[in-house]
């Protein structure tokens, strides 16, 4: 089976890391430059699991927790943040909105890697 990952960030930079790291792996990578433009391509993607970063426009990180929780669809899926943010407020909002974990970029592809086979008990 191919795990598919939804990832969200408003950085192409970050965007293209991200599936740098992924890709070669063969996770199946869908990308979303926003949290509106992720919602939009969510049912399409059919994740296993989403990436997404904090700020952002249109829709920030926490609105897409909210709005993924909320579905009928996709409630269940981890979700990892995975931003420049570590605060423990930050950390502990979202884990009340429903993140599945936290990574600070700059990430380490490997940790990347583990983590996301962890929380999908690969």
């Amino acid at each position: 089976m191919t795990i598919r990952i939804l990832a969200i960030d408003d950085s192409p930079t970050m965007r293209s890391l991200v599936a740098a790291a992924l890709e070669p792996t063969g996770f199946e990578l869908h990308l979303a430059e926003d949290g509106v433009a992720g919602m939009e391509s969510l049912a399409k993607a059919d994740p296993h699991l989403v990436i997404t970063d904090i700020n952002m426009p249109r829709m920030d990180g926490f609105g897409v927790i909210e709005a993924v929780r909320a579905t009928t669809t996709h409630a269940s899926i981890p979700i990892l943040v995975l931003t420049t943010e570590s605060g423990a407020a930050m950390k502990d909002r979202a884990r009340r909105a429903g993140a599945t974990g936290w990574i600070v970029k700059p990430f380490d592809d490997i940790r990347l890697i583990e983590t996301i086979n962890r929380v999908l008990g690969l």
